[in-house]
C-alpha cells in the first residue's frame, strides 16, 4: 500500500465481507487491494458511460409514449 493511502472505515454486509476475505486469501491479495481495484473499475465504467452520453448528446430524444407508438406501428408489441 502506498504512503499516500488513506484509511477509511466501511461497513460491509457479512456475506460480502466473507466472500471478499475468501477471495483475498485465494488470490493472495489484500482485501484493500481488491476493493480499490473494484472501485477503479466502477469509475472507469462511469467514465465510459459519460463519454457515451457526450457522443449521443445531439441525437433526438424520444418520449416513452412515442417509443411505444413506434413499436406498435412496426408490429413489435
Amino acid at each position: 500500500m502506498s504512503e499516500s493511502a488513506k484509511r477509511s472505515t466501511i461497513y460491509l454486509d457479512p456475506d460480502l465481507h466473507r466472500a471478499l476475505r475468501l477471495k483475498a486469501i485465494h488470490t493472495g491479495r489484500s482485501m484493500s487491494d481488491l476493493v480499490n481495484e473494484t472501485i477503479r473499475m466502477a469509475f472507469r465504467e462511469d467514465q465510459e458511460d459519460l463519454s457515451a452520453f457526450d457522443e449521443r448528446v445531439r441525437e433526438p430524444e424520444m418520449t416513452y409514449e412515442a417509443l411505444l407508438k413506434d413499436l406498435k406501428a412496426h408490429g413489435k408489441i
